[in-house]
């Protein structure tokens, strides 16, 4: 019987400081967030100066609570992993650093973890079943990605956005229509009550790049939309606005991962990222998946947005597959899938 792997895990990368402690890479056993979103609402989006400075107040906190919802001492803890990248770079450093001291005064091992390898890996903790081979669609706030999951570990990004990542979009739009920050929710919650069909907003085809995506586009597209309505003082319905928006980015998303599910031989599709929370995307997503007698995962919202569960879950592989960082580990505020 092999012995338990025990994680202790540390997310900084945006701005949650988050901590859990996780074994096996599949069981939750404490799983702590400080969110600083109240905080950023006051400006419309995130700060990085501020998230940083937040994160150096909360940063001990958020561990010793990890520790004690675990019930476990640092002596029982095989690893310290963390989120080295990419992100916000001082928001990083933070978690960066926190995780070297903490690894270096218990002797244990480090363990840098890719951010979108996390969003990824959540959809592990809750689906035991879930091994690679599979195809999953990465969407949040500063990523859009369609990876190959070709094993633990092993990626390989089919497409990627050119602009514009999905989350980032919703953000922009929702505070064209006055709902303010953050976005995603609140376009998620108002588009309930539009029509999805009033307003015709494009979907971008990038030639030669069936899998990219491109935001850039409809964003404006919808604040044109807007400033027509004002010049030519027509009436502006927002809940038609935040509806027909929606529905063009869940056209994009859906159609892309289809049509790779369809082209490399997919059975299992898996959605990760705070925007995998919306529930426009996780149903049409369901759906297609359905039609196609496709296999569709995807995690809790808890686990979509930026938590520390999920980098302990992609640490375990990590682990088990000899990864250990030095005390030179830097955080990298563009570092590349794959790269470790």
């Amino acid at each position: 019987m092999e012995k338990d792997i025990n994680i202790l895990a540390i997310e900084s990368s945006c701005d949650e400081t988050a901590a859990a402690v996780v074994k096996n890479g599949r069981e939750v056993l404490s799983n702590v967030i400080s969110s600083q979103i109240a905080l950023h609402t006051l400006y419309g989006g995130v700060v990085p100066e501020i998230a940083s400075r937040k994160h150096i107040e909360k940063i001990n906190q958020v561990i010793e609570q990890a520790l004690a919802e675990a019930d476990k001492k640092l002596e029982e803890i095989d690893a310290v992993a963390v989120t080295y990248g990419p992100g916000l770079v001082g928001a990083l450093l933070v978690g960066v650093a926190a995780a070297k001291a903490i690894a270096f005064a218990a002797k244990k091992p480090l363990v840098g973890v890719h951010h979108i390898e996390g969003h990824i890996s959540a959809n592990y903790i809750e689906h035991p079943e879930l091994k690679p081979e599979f195809l999953c669609l990465v969407i949040s706030g500063g990523h859009t990605h369609l990876v190959k999951v070709k094993d633990y570990g092993v990626y390989e990004i089919l497409g990627r956005t050119r602009d514009d990542a999905v989350g980032e979009a919703f953000d922009k739009v929702a505070r064209g229509i006055g709902l303010g920050y953050p976005g995603g929710p609140k376009v998620d919650k108002l588009a309930k009550e539009g029509n999805p069909d009033a307003i015709f907003f494009p979907r971008a085809h990038i030639e030669g790049a069936p899998y990219d995506f491109s935001f850039s586009g409809i964003k404006s597209a919808v604040l044109n939309h807007l400033n027509y309505c004002q010049m030519k003082q027509k009436k502006i319905v927002p809940a038609d606005i935040a509806a027909s928006f929606q529905q063009a980015v869940v056209d994009t998303l859906v159609s892309r991962t289809m049509r790779a599910a369809d082209e490399f031989g997919f059975k299992r599709v898996a959605i990760a990222g705070g925007v995998a929370s919306n529930s426009a995307i996780r149903q049409a997503m369901s759906e297609a998946c359905e039609k196609k007698g496709l296999e569709f995962y995807y995690p809790s919202p808890i686990y979509c947005t930026d938590n520390a569960a999920m980098i302990g879950a992609a640490a375990y592989y990590e682990y088990k597959n000899g990864v250990r960082h030095g005390w030179d580990l830097n955080a990298m505020p563009n570092l590349p899938l794959g790269q470790r």
